[in-house]
């Protein structure tokens, strides 16, 4: 009897032990089949304080280790401009390094994977042999949101080819003054140029479904990536375009200049919204609720994550970090979910606890913010997919994304001048000719070409930094095999004379550049370029080809050339410059810029009162492709 009932004890230990056994192995979190939001609620509701901390943080990757992943729970890692795990790193590379980082995290209580970010502003300009594609100054001149959409994907496919699933892009900026040194990343000084080509944003996630909720975050699979739309709002707008600096508009300004592309960017489902450094009416947006919060999060019901740029909450303070404890406080109130620290974790983790504990802060807006990027991480796959494999890796500067990467700087390039006179044009240029001189600093420099956030942040100068054509090297390949092309990149007057040439092409520019270090109060043709229009140009008919951010000052200039080019910043496929010049195709961009004639009109756009430009928006004149 005694044995008996210790058996039948034994069996109910058993069944219990089964029972119990079964119900931790069907967490709801980690169940795909749960909707997003059930997922997110289960899983709030087990963590702790420091967890959900830990997940508002964003760190650079430079020192991490998986055990600092691991200790303090941390929700996000980047890389910063030029910040790489190796020098030429592979895609393999890549993906073995933020698959470190990420089983850290997964060997966390709760198993949460972290998201990986990275700025993929024109193509995935951060890494070795990517696809480079024309900056957004170049794309918005095309008005061709079916292309950028392309451009959208082949960049998707080509981060994920590195294993990171998050790119801060696009930049929805309305640049209203081209002495900003970041207006190059913007379309247009057009709002409805820019509306139009948030059409990259279901490039980089997929297309939303028939019956989404706008504002819901959307990521289609394992071929796309999480997008950012940036930098909310109104950093386009600042006085006299410093970087950072403070943005004067009235209430219909805002809203009607620098808001709509984000209605647009919510309507196709984008996952993150990134906050802008700069102020509106003095307030530093970082810490501005009103806008964040009560606009962008309640207004227009936003539910992706919001996340602040690199050490964007330092800067609400001047000097930046002078009282951070005020910064946490200020931002996250405001509704900054995500902050990119980037570096000192411990103090900001310390900082928002003592707050929380303080009840400085409401548990409530931590608990928002952290439901919010886990709605990111489950509506993206992070979950079910935390780990990165080599599939993709052939993605990385195809052969396919090159092609469309040329057919990008092609439809980008606006024709300003074709011949002295309306009945004489210049281009198309023959591809049979005797000799044709190829001069200036820009003409065989990938690095100029492609500009800043180019491998380094800054980007940087020669044709050492990546795989790519220079605009020379396009020149050579599209002559006919009889033509001689020679290259003098700062020939003399009397050289050009001498030399019987049949015509030149003259390549001149602005060195690359981001950010502050961009900024220009003068915007002069950096020299020695006004020097090689002038020796060149003086002595034989000329192309000039002008690579650059933004509109120069070049009037005076103008009656010497034969025709005139604005390239922008192409990228690293520069073939497509001489597919035009020569006749290949034809050119049919249009300025989405103003191109004024001096420093003192500006700001000056398309509608002012006082509107005298020396190229106006929507000019760009056009050939028929000749070959």
């Amino acid at each position: 009897m005694a044995k008996a009932w210790i058996t039948l004890v034994g069996l109910l230990f058993i069944c219990c032990w089964s029972s119990t056994m079964g119900a931790e192995e069907h967490v709801l979190y980690k169940d795909p089949t749960k909707p997003v939001d059930k997922r997110v609620k289960d899983l709030l509701k087990r963590m702790t304080l420091d967890e959900k901390i830990g997940q508002m943080v964003q760190l650079e990757r430079t020192n991490m280790t998986a055990e600092i992943m691991r200790k303090y729970y941390i929700g996000s890692l980047l890389s910063g401009g030029g910040s790489v795990p190796a020098d030429r790193a592979s895609p393999k590379q890549w993906v073995d390094m933020v698959n470190t980082f990420q089983k850290g995290s997964l060997s966390t209580r709760l198993g949460i994977p972290m998201i990986y970010g990275i700025d993929a502003v024109h193509g995935h300009n951060n890494v070795y042999k990517a696809t480079i594609f024309p900056h957004n100054v170049g794309l918005g001149v095309t008005r061709d949101p079916a292309l950028v959409k392309k451009i959208g994907a082949a960049t998707a496919l080509e981060v994920r080819a590195t294993g990171i699933p998050y790119a801060f892009a696009p930049c929805i900026a309305v640049c209203r003054d081209p002495r900003w040194g970041r207006c190059y990343e913007s379309y247009s000084e057009d709002h409805k140029i820019v509306q139009m080509m948030t059409e990259i944003i279901p490039g980089l996630q997929g297309d939303v479904p028939a019956n989404f909720q706008r504002g819901t975050p959307f990521v289609s699979g394992k071929d796309k990536v999480a997008a950012c739309a940036k930098h909310f709002v109104g950093d386009g707008g600042t006085v006299k375009g410093i970087n950072e600096n403070n943005t004067i508009v009235t209430h219909n300004e805002l809203y009607n200049i620098h808001m709509p592309a984000y209605l647009n960017s919510l309507d196709k489902g984008v996952a993150t919204v990134m906050v802008s450094y700069s102020s509106i009416n003095g307030l530093k947006m970082h810490a501005n609720r009103g806008l964040v919060t009560r606009f962008l999060k309640r207004k227009l019901k936003f539910r992706g994550f919001v996340i602040s740029d690199w050490e964007g909450i330092d800067r609400i303070t001047y000097p930046p970090h002078k009282n951070y404890s005020y910064s946490i406080l200020k931002s996250v109130n405001a509704g900054v979910d995500m902050v990119m620290v980037p570096y000192n974790y411990i103090e900001f983790i310390n900082g928002l606890t003592d707050l929380v504990n303080k009840k400085a802060i409401r548990i409530q807006r931590i608990d928002d913010a952290v439901k919010r990027i886990l709605r990111v991480k489950f509506a993206m796959g992070l979950f079910e997919n935390p780990l990165a494999d080599y599939s993709f890796v052939d993605k990385l500067g195809s052969k396919e994304h090159r092609e469309l990467a040329r057919e990008a700087v092609r439809k980008s390039l606006v024709l300003l001048k074709n011949g002295k006179f309306a009945k004489s044009p210049v281009v198309p240029l023959p591809k049979k000719a005797s000799k044709i001189l190829v001069a200036g600093t820009h003409a065989d420099n990938l690095g100029y070409q492609c500009g800043g956030w180019t491998i380094k942040w800054q980007g940087q100068e020669g044709n050492n930094l990546t795989a790519g054509t220079t605009i020379l090297k396009g020149i050579q390949a599209a002559v006919d095999p009889s033509t001689k092309i020679v290259f003098k990149e700062n020939p003399k007057a009397k050289y050009v004379k001498s030399q019987g040439f049949s015509h030149a092409i003259v390549v001149v520019g602005e060195p690359p550049y981001a950010e502050t270090a961009g900024d220009n109060l003068n915007l002069t043709l950096p020299n020695p370029g006004p020097e090689i229009i002038n020796n060149v140009c003086g002595a034989v008919k000329c192309v000039v080809v002008i690579v650059s951010g933004r509109p120069l000052v070049i009037e005076s200039y103008v009656p010497k050339i034969d025709a005139l080019v604005a390239a922008w910043l192409p990228g690293s496929e520069g073939q497509g410059v001489a597919d035009v010049l020569f006749g290949d195709y034809g050119f049919t961009g249009k300025l989405a810029r103003t191109w004024f004639k001096r420093v003192d009109q500006l700001p000056m756009n398309v509608g002012d009162k006082h509107y005298d430009p020396l190229f106006p928006f929507g000019f760009g004149l056009e050939t028929k492709p000749s070959n």
